[in-house]
């Protein structure tokens, strides 16, 4: 298996258990990395990262991934695999759902990187989202506050979707 990096920001604690379950599904193979307390040095050793936020609000970024965005722009991304995951609301925010995942997807996807896990969009229910290309979520859409009783099938589904980049 490739070295693998999770990098996760949290500010209410719900993402950084997403990334934990992902990793656990992946045999404890990657590093857990809270975004907030990354070396952008240390992200050179890793052939796959896994890269995982919360929306805020309208469509906001996760504040730590707001604060580390400049330097994720200034990593070198070429050859690596990388997925995307993001937590969102799609109730209270339809028009917005996922919009974190969407920006670090903007932020990535002319940097030579392989982007790998996207995600059908019917099994949603949302109006709008910036993670949004070609009917299909750039990575994986979790919804704690209205369909947690998904996450851990989405979850298990996604991981089976990307086993093979990985390795």
């Amino acid at each position: 298996m490739k070295q693998i990096a999770i990098l996760y920001g949290s500010s209410s604690g719900n993402t950084e258990a997403v990334a934990r379950l992902i990793n656990t599904k992946l045999g404890n193979e990657a590093k857990l990395i809270d975004v907030a307390a990354v070396n952008i040095a240390e992200l050179k050793g890793f052939e796959a990262l896994i890269l995982g936020t919360s929306t805020w609000g309208l469509g906001d970024l996760q504040d730590d991934w707001e604060d580390f965005i400049p330097e994720l722009e200034k990593v070198d991304m070429s050859g690596k695999t990388v997925a995307l995951f993001g937590l969102g609301d799609a109730e209270s925010y339809p028009d917005t759902f996922v919009d974190g995942m969407g920006t670090i997807y903007d932020c990535i996807v002319e940097k030579g990187c392989k982007i790998v896990g996207q995600v059908p969009a019917v099994d949603y229910r949302f109006e709008a989202s910036t993670a949004l290309k070609d009917n299909s979520l750039v990575g994986l859409a979790i919804d704690e506050d209205n369909e947690s009783d998904k996450t851990n099938e989405r979850i298990e589904s996604w991981i089976n979707s990307i086993k093979d980049y990985l390795n």
